[in-house]
């Protein structure tokens, strides 16, 4: 059984500058909101995630369901390396956005049947990614049955080039070739993260793909709250934030 430990323990891990850190957003960085559209990044989560970024070489990575053009603009001006909706796009320090190839026309129905779904279920929110379509009940938390029968069927429909993905008060539909494992495998292959030991943080069952990546490296995974279980476990992202600020502070710590 896999030994789970808590930040309260005096053996956690100490940061190191050999890490490279992937790190999902929604519940783990900054708490859920209502609708996606809603979220906001403050300042002082801006400047921590560039100390970090700079102690560990540029090696900090953001690893999301979100599109990269969406993390892009909520923390602004920084530009981290990064990949979108799980893992269908992913941006190195190149600067180059590689997507899955598919057709976006396979997702027409499915988006036209769930747009019908929120038009007659105020609250309920479609965000449409383009190549992934999301269906948050996040306001409206007596719709989860009905929102996951139908994206149960609707998956079903598609076939195997796509999968469901349920999270906290959202289902999702995706290609299913990519997740956050293969991202985070992608970006091991290329500097400035090639060689060195990878962490990955998270908080729902979307990342466990990504737990298991860091793991068969010899890395460390960390979970956030109780939803999904790896190596380590942080509360919530207050707790996140104080376990970024020692990595951070290893700069002043080598001044």
């Amino acid at each position: 059984m896999k030994t789970v430990h808590t930040m309260r323990d005096a053996n956690v891990p100490a940061p190191s500058a050999n890490w490279c850190l992937f790190l999902d957003v929604d519940g783990t960085l900054i708490e859920f909101g209502d609708s996606p559209a809603d979220t906001r990044v403050d300042d002082d989560l801006k400047r921590l995630l560039r100390a970090v970024d700079r102690n560990l070489g540029g090696s900090l990575a953001l690893v999301s369901g979100r599109s990269i053009e969406n993390l892009d603009a909520m923390f602004a001006p920084s530009r981290f390396a990064a990949a979108g909706l799980h893992g269908v796009e992913r941006r190195g320090l190149s600067g180059e956005i590689q997507r899955a190839q598919f057709a976006d026309a396979v997702l027409d129905r499915a988006r036209a049947s769930m747009r019908a779904f929120v038009d007659r279920n105020p609250g309920a929110i479609l965000e449409d990614k383009g190549a992934a379509l999301a269906l948050h009940f996040r306001m409206t938390p007596h719709l989860e049955q009905s929102a996951r029968r139908l994206l149960s069927g609707i998956a079903a429909d598609l076939g195997e080039r796509f999968h469901l993905l349920e999270g906290d008060k959202v289902v999702e539909i995706k290609p299913s070739l990519v997740n956050k494992a293969t991202a985070i495998e992608a970006f091991l292959l290329e500097a400035p993260f090639l060689g060195r030991t990878p962490v990955f943080v998270g908080d729902d069952i979307t990342d466990q793909d990504g737990f298991r990546a860091v793991e068969l490296h010899g890395g460390v995974s960390i979970a956030v709250g109780d939803r999904v279980s790896a190596q380590w476990r942080l509360e919530n992202s207050v707790a996140v934030r104080a376990w970024l600020e020692r990595i951070a502070a290893m700069g002043d710590q080598r001044s």
